[in-house]
């Protein structure tokens, strides 16, 4: 194997929905406790268990998984046959299939180029699956791990994105300077920015680069999917959308683009359409979706061009605590 894929997994069927929050909220970078990992877990597993049954009928409304699972898979199997390279793949929360893909990772002798499905960096997403192979892997088999740590400004992702915009609007007769474009990246705890991550200033990045290519659009970015106590990155997706009308300057469509999100899930197919979009709809502006990339031409183009011109990075990089694992 010479190319690593990795993201998130999503639940594939609703029986695993429980295994795959327990692995989440599990996961100590992105609920950050000082409590043993022992203790952690079970207090979250209790947690993730009652979420479970909530949750559960959240998936079951968007056709009873996640679609990330598959989108990844795509794109490995896509990137496989245009590079002539075999690529793999890991679903950090989808605890089945990581015994295959370690022993696939480790089988491999040579260095393996990784690929994040997130174009902003995060010692919760990237930086949790650098942390998880440290745990879980050889340290000479982590060795040969190379990183491209992020890209939210790369040119291949930036077209990807203003293409899947452009195409949404034309196919949908709506005119650049007749919209809003509301950008709405998922959040993370203001706290997790003090200590040093990147994530809020790759995102202004990436929302900044985006609009380069719509001179005569209003736009706004946000951030969505708060969750428990403290701050998060603001605005927030659900106040920008509940006061629409005291910033839209009377425009009538405000369209939503998940701009963190390379592949659609619950997120943007339940949380954006049912959370926030009946919001924009109750105050008389009509709301609109762009899908996230998903399996785009553009995206592939983007990927292939990002891999071309790769800033990499070794794993110990990307954690946020390299010492306390080895």
């Amino acid at each position: 194997m010479r190319y690593l894929l990795v993201n998130f997994g999503g639940p594939r069927t609703l029986k695993e929905v429980p295994s795959f929050l327990t692995a989440l909220l599990s996961d100590q970078e992105v609920i950050r406790t000082y409590l043993p990992q022992k203790i952690h877990n079970a207090i979250f597993s209790k947690i993730a268990q009652k979420r479970a049954v909530s949750v559960r009928e959240d998936y079951a409304s968007i056709g009873g998984k996640s679609p990330i699972y598959e989108d990844t898979e795509w794109l490995a199997h896509t990137l496989s046959t245009k590079l002539n390279e075999e690529v793999g793949t890991f679903h950090r929360y989808l605890v089945d299939t990581h015994k295959s893909s370690l022993e696939k990772i480790a089988s491999t002798t040579e260095k393996i180029y990784v690929f994040p499905l997130f174009p902003q960096f995060s010692y919760a997403t990237t930086g949790s699956i650098a942390t998880y192979f440290a745990k879980h892997l050889p340290s000479a088999v982590v060795d040969r791990l190379r990183w491209i740590r992020s890209y939210p400004t790369h040119p291949g992702f930036i077209f990807a994105y203003q293409e899947k915009i452009r195409s949404y609007l034309k196919k949908n007769g709506l005119d650049e300077e007749e919209v809003i474009l509301l950008f709405s990246a998922h959040g993370v705890p203001k706290r997790f920015v003090k200590w040093g991550d990147s994530y809020g200033k790759e995102c202004r990045g990436s929302y900044h680069h985006i609009m380069k290519g719509f001179p005569k659009t209003q736009s706004r970015l946000c951030f969505q999917s708060k969750f428990g106590p403290g701050k998060w990155l603001e605005p927030y997706t659900k106040t920008a959308s509940s006061t629409i009308l005291q910033w839209n300057k009377g425009k009538k469509h405000v369209v939503f683009v998940p701009i963190t999100f390379t592949s659609d899930h619950i997120e943007t197919l339940f949380e954006i359409e049912s959370d926030y979009m009946p919001l924009i709809r109750k105050n008389g502006v009509i709301p609109h979706r762009v899908d996230a990339l998903n399996r785009s031409s553009f995206w592939i183009e983007g990927m292939l061009s990002i891999l071309k011109e790769p800033c990499l990075h070794q794993n110990h990089h990307l954690m946020r605590n390299p010492r306390k694992v080895y």
